[in-house]
């Protein structure tokens, strides 16, 4: 009993070092990534991509665009082309963070390769946590945050491995999951122990799984959301003829275009939203039998089901011609500010049968 005991307690150790050292392995990803915003804003394909991107008075048709020997030669101007969806336009995607240099893409690809080293040392502190408890790792905050932010990446990396252009993502989500860790292991760090009674079934590893998938995948959702704001706004203000600061332009002319962002953002929330009424469903199954009647109005419940209505409003509104664009974006980030006041604000600050917060 005592050896048990022991191992459990070493393996519980080695998790808190793999989870400290994925994040210092985030860290070196985190330079990298800004590296690869630094060198790519220098490049001549930025250039490009902001006059694509600018709109020139008279202009009355796509740009030109001549392929030449070495290089891409702009030779006309856009107009930026207003189609029957109020609010898109017909703007060229950029170049990406790397800005289509071989220095700026090789920090990212330096980037991205650190940012699966620490995935898989992160994973492995998941994994070891789970082996020093003997149960599913995600039964309080601690424990939900650090498997949390490793679906989280991992998620990224298969839209990666998919051949989907979104190493955009690759600063905020690193930078993100940063501050995950770093409340995890400070503020929400619970010691390893046992379930509390009514944990003790397979359902915890259904419901809170999906929970953390959706919450994982939401997230990259809502950061589509918020950068189509920004690309949104840098759009509009070329448009109307201003002229953003340099800063700006070295950041959203690097982006995919607002209505990129728009669809995948979309795109991202339509296809989790069917497993959260899942999560949803497998709870309500959960609580029939843990504790007798499957809906009793718990915090924890409503806010997961004000969180489901906003997400169908979401996309509801998306189906809506009015509420295309920003009015819809909006939406989305109410509905991603329920899951984390779901997340955090009912686990801390309000007292139910879910507070297994363990802070």
């Amino acid at each position: 009993m005592n050896l048990a005991a022991a191992t459990n307690e070493s393996l519980a150790e080695a998790s808190n070092v793999l989870i400290y050292s994925s994040m210092a392995v985030y860290t070196l990803a985190f330079f990298a990534h800004i590296a690869e915003w630094v060198f790519g804003s220098r490049s001549k394909v930025g250039r490009t991509a902001a006059a694509l991107s600018t709109p020139s008075a008279g202009a009355s048709a796509a740009p030109a665009v001549k392929a030449q020997a070495g290089g891409t030669a702009v030779l006309e101007r856009p107009e930026v082309i207003t189609r029957s969806a109020a609010g898109t336009r017909d703007v060229p995607d950029g170049p990406g963070a790397a800005g289509g240099t071989f220095k700026g893409d090789l920090y990212g690809r330096i980037a991205v390769s650190l940012t699966v080293v620490a995935f898989l040392v992160e994973a492995g502190g998941v994994i070891t946590r789970a082996l020093s408890v003997q149960r599913a790792p995600w039964a309080n905050m601690y424990e939900f945050s650090i498997t949390f932010s490793t679906v989280a990446v991992g998620s990224y990396l298969v839209l990666l491995a998919l051949k989907k252009n979104v190493r955009w993502i690759g600063l905020p989500l690193v930078t993100t999951v940063l501050l995950d860790l770093g409340i995890a292991v400070t503020t929400l760090y619970t010691d390893s122990d046992q379930l509390v009674p009514a944990l003790h079934s397979y359902w915890l590893w259904i419901h809170v799984s999906t929970a953390i998938l959706c919450g994982a995948v939401f997230y990259l959702g809502a950061v589509g959301t918020i950068l189509y704001l920004f690309r949104d706004s840098y759009e509009n203000k070329l448009a109307s003829g201003g002229t953003p600061g340099k800063f700006a332009s070295s950041v959203m002319e690097r982006l995919p275009s607002a209505s990129s962002l728009d669809k995948f953002a979309y795109r991202i929330n339509a296809a989790v939203f069917p497993l959260w009424t899942f999560t949803i469903i497998a709870g309500a199954i959960w609580a029939g039998d843990a504790w007798g009647r499957y809906w009793g109005w718990d915090p924890k419940e409503v806010w997961s089901f004000i969180t489901w209505v906003a997400y169908a409003a979401y996309l509801h509104a998306r189906a809506t011609a009015g509420w295309k664009g920003r009015k819809a974006a909006y939406l989305a980030l109410v509905a991603f500010a329920c899951w984390l006041f779901n997340y955090y604000g009912v686990n801390i600050f309000v007292s139910g049968l879910h507070s297994y917060a363990g802070v």
